[in-house]
């Protein structure tokens, strides 16, 4: 008999729906680890704001994907974004990583420019979840 797959609640539903409030800008598709979709409503205003409206009813099967992809652990998610997208330049979601010299380098420089900024938006899910299952 095989065991059934569980998985935790690494994304929460009530910060998609409030990143969907500026959606147009792919934030909310960021947070699910959705980089292309989330570049391309961030240059076309949420492809169009067509995209954005559908999304209000897509974000529950944006969760449980994440959910599913994601692994909990030491890290949470939503606090590492917030971390980033309010903090970022300062790179506090680094220090929260415990990734120091990063951390630095983006304080002093201001994320590096920003291009470190836009980096970490393209891999944050991925930074966290490869923490998160190194201390499993």
């Amino acid at each position: 008999m095989s065991t059934p797959v569980t998985h935790s609640d690494t994304h929460l539903k009530t910060i998609g729906y409030i990143l969907w409030i500026f959606g147009f800008t792919g934030a909310h598709r960021f947070y699910y680890g959705k980089q292309i979709t989330g570049t391309i409503w961030f240059f076309t205003g949420g492809l169009f704001l067509i995209g954005w409206i559908v999304d209000l009813f897509l974000i529950p099967g944006m969760d449980r994907q994440a959910d599913f992809r994601f692994q909990s652990g030491k890290l949470d998610y939503t606090l590492a974004w917030i971390f980033l997208t309010f903090l970022g330049l300062f790179g506090v979601h680094r220090f929260y990583m415990e990734k120091w010299i990063t951390g630095i380098i983006y304080l002093i420089s201001g994320g590096l420019f920003g291009l470190g900024w836009l980096y970490d938006l393209w891999t944050l899910n991925e930074q966290v979840d490869e923490i998160n299952r190194a201390e499993v």
